[in-house]
């Protein structure tokens, strides 16, 4: 926010048949670090490769394997750590969670249940101007990703690919602090906001680069304030976790009907077990996946084949120091700098692309200007031809042009219209092309008077209308700029009208 100062939104409310209840939400994002090597071992991480093809021995489980390492992943976890105002934990340390699943040949996962390395951060999810929640994180520890079984190349068997097998992953953990499934998405939202920002995780979530696991429970109004008085869960009710949530449309969609699932099994006077679910989109539900384990069901011990990580406060200041501007800061400087709305400069920040593309169109120019042609002009473009600014055909250069060109007064608004539409498809120089097909503005007020002076001569009874109704004096105008082909100054026209209409 960018005084710092909000409101907190109110608690989503769900009428059930006897009582209300509220939700209660805590998400565990597991985030892929942005590394081209896995978390121990040199293996690629590359997306789309052939099955089987991207796996070291060590992520196969070969005999006498030893992990090593990533540098380069701990130093993402830090900048990320830092980007989330999280604690950094000089000390750290591995450990073993055993389970059997046939894509993890290790037979276990190292992960960092004890000792991670990141700490106590926190998020600030904006909800809408001047209302927002703070969402605190409790963790971020570094874990290794399993393969991934499929399922549905063969009617009676089932394939393993191990390319996952070792990537390295951020889990995100946050306190049960969020209260409505529109909160949720915008959470995660706003957490792949930040790191896409810090450049740690690219946040794609179609490729399964950034998913969430949501634990959901309802409780009676009231109990929730409890529970912050006395940090004691008991005045919660039991959470069930749906897993592997990569949509944020379907995030909403799961928490509201595992919500009303609770609150049906409560009203019946049943209990509601703490297990992991699934969702099902198609069907509309939520159904059990497996009884939800407890860390002493996975028998974590410390990683014998590695020590303890330390990392020097140096090295975590080198890359503090490195630290992009984020979201929320970029998003205040551009309503001081630029003049604009907090709409439009949360527009022009949800993405990092977006905000660099906006900040080379304003540079040295009219920025509100340039922020409306962006948002209105450019973005509605591309989202109508299914593009991204990446993919946009108007550079930069080409939009601060036609921007400067409005506010030197050399084209209206409505050929500047006409100038994006050629520069769009033809491409050009702005400035060259007005001045190839005449399309400069008229500014040449005895020109325009000149006009005037015909139209008002040819329309005796129009004028007398309008003298009696100073409003019709608009027609006036529509008629001198469909003369001069719109090329005529607005404003110039407006005042000479006005003036004609008067005297």
């Amino acid at each position: 926010m960018l005084d710092l100062t909000y409101t907190t939104p109110a608690p989503k409310v769900i009428q059930g048949a006897k009582h209300d209840w509220e939700l209660v939400i805590g998400l565990e994002v597991h985030a892929q670090v942005a590394s081209k090597a896995k978390l121990f071992s040199g293996a690629s991480t590359q997306f789309g490769a052939e099955p089987n093809s991207n796996v070291a021995f060590v992520d196969a489980g070969m005999p006498g394997m030893l992990p090593v390492i990533n540098e380069g992943c701990v130093a993402l976890a830090v900048k990320t750590g830092l980007g989330l105002k999280a604690q950094i934990n000089l000390v750290s340390a591995f450990d073993r969670k055993n389970y059997f699943y046939p894509d993890l040949p290790q037979g276990y996962q190292i992960s960092q249940l004890y000792h991670p390395i990141v700490g106590e951060g926190e998020v600030l999810v904006d909800m809408g101007p001047g209302v927002a929640r703070l969402v605190r994180i409790e963790r971020i520890h570094l874990e290794q990703d399993a393969g991934k079984s499929i399922h549905d190349m063969d009617p009676n068997m089932s394939f393993v690919d191990l390319n996952r097998t070792g990537v390295a992953l951020m889990e995100i953990v946050s306190r049960p602090d969020i209260r409505g499934p529109e909160e949720a998405a915008a959470y995660v939202g706003k957490l792949r906001q930040i790191l896409r920002y810090l450049g740690t995780c690219d946040g794609n979530m179609q490729n399964g680069n950034l998913r969430a696991d949501v634990n959901v429970s309802v409780c009676r109004p009231g109990q929730y304030e409890k529970y912050q008085e006395t940090q004691d869960f008991s005045h919660l009710g039991t959470r069930c976790e749906i897993k592997n949530m990569n949509s944020m449309r379907f995030i909403q969609q799961a928490i509201e009907v595992e919500a009303r699932r609770q609150i049906a099994i409560i009203e019946d006077g049943g209990a509601v077990v703490q297990e992991t679910r699934l969702y099902d989109p198609d069907k509309g539900e939520t159904r059990s996946m497996r009884s939800k384990e407890e860390a002493h069901d996975y028998r974590y011990f410390p990683c014998p084949d590695l020590l303890p990580l330390e990392i020097e406060q140096a090295f975590v200041d080198d890359i503090a120091a490195t630290l992009p501007e984020l979201p929320d800061a970029k998003k205040a400087r551009f309503v001081t700098e630029y003049g604009m709305t907090e709409y439009d400069a949360g527009v022009l920040t949800a993405d990092v692309e977006n905000a660099v593309y906006f900040e080379e169109v304003a540079r040295g120019g009219d920025g509100k200007l340039a922020a409306n042609w962006v948002i209105n002009e450019l973005f509605g473009r591309l989202k109508k031809d299914e593009k991204g600014i990446a993919e946009s055909p108007v550079s930069p250069a080409q939009l601060g042009g036609i921007v400067a060109l409005i506010a030197k007064g050399d084209i209206s608004g409505k050929i500047a219209k006409d100038l994006f539409e050629i520069v769009y498809t033809e491409g050009g120089d702005p400035a060259e092309i007005v001045e190839s097909r005449g399309m400069k503005q008229v500014t040449d007020t005895g020109a325009i008077e000149a006009e005037v002076d015909r139209i008002i001569a040819e329309n005796p009874a129009q004028v007398e209308k309008a003298k009696v109704n100073p409003k019709l004096a608009g027609w006036f105008v529509g008629q001198v700029m469909k003369a001069t082909g719109g090329k005529a100054n607005p404003a110039a026209v407006n005042e000479i009208v006005a003036r004609k209409l008067g005297g």
